[in-house]
């Protein structure tokens, strides 16, 4: 019948989680809220007639190439969710919060790592989402190049990376129809500017120094499911 017809979607996420010593024990919230992610998705999907055929999860863990070195970026390929499940949990576990040197850190290269995974281009109902979690402004991108463990094919500067997320009328390495990047960031310059200038962006402003308090992990969940 028409009436229990489901819309079936295909949904890729990437948590770029802050892994600094400031995240403190926000970062068990996280970790919690990462894993649970996949069964509170699906119930919110399921209440509004839409069915998930596959759920896609990586992570970028980041902290400051400058003054962590090798520890500086954790990257792992999509997990597909809830096959790989256990494999996801063992990697959000592993994740500590230490490190970071001074207050900014490397989110904008975490946040290109997130642009430019191998996304699923199956099928014409989906989302690719990005999440940042961090309670630090970032550096500018760039800022770590003169480490030996900094990465080659990073953008040269902001408006680069912005060319990355692509625009209304322009492609980047996202479907402009699919995707979402949700900031839970501090209201510091470049996080402002990319919640101000780029498209499909919603960011929800944290302290800098103060851990994110006000984190509302039901508000990623509600935006997604909605915007689906």
């Amino acid at each position: 019948m028409a009436g229990n017809y489901k819309m079936t979607y295909n949904v890729d996420m990437v948590f770029c989680i802050d892994c600094t010593g400031s995240m403190g024990d926000l970062i068990e919230i996280v970790k919690n809220n990462a894993l649970n992610f996949y069964q509170d998705m699906k119930n919110a999907m399921e209440e509004k007639r839409k069915n998930i055929n596959q759920l896609r999860v990586r992570v970028v863990a980041f902290r400051d190439y400058r003054a962590d070195g090798a520890d500086a970026m954790l990257t792992t390929d999509f997990f597909n969710l809830p096959q790989e499940a256990e494999e996801f949990e063992r990697c959000v576990r592993s994740l500590r919060a230490d490190g970071g040197g001074d207050d900014p850190e490397d989110g904008l290269e975490a946040l290109a790592y997130a642009i430019k995974s191998k996304w699923n281009a199956d099928g014409v109902k989906g989302r690719q989402v990005i999440v940042v979690w961090t309670d630090a402004a970032t550096h500018p991108i760039g800022f770590g190049a003169n480490s030996p463990y900094y990465p080659n094919g990073m953008p040269r500067d902001i408006q680069e990376l912005a060319s990355w997320w692509g625009g209304v009328q322009s492609s980047g390495f996202v479907d402009k129809n699919k995707k979402r990047l949700l900031l839970f960031a501090p209201d510091a310059p470049a996080w402002s500017q990319i919640s101000q200038n780029w498209d499909n962006v919603i960011h929800f402003p944290s302290q800098s120094g103060e851990g994110l308090s006000e984190l509302d992990y039901a508000q990623i969940i509600d935006v997604i499911s909605n915007s689906v």
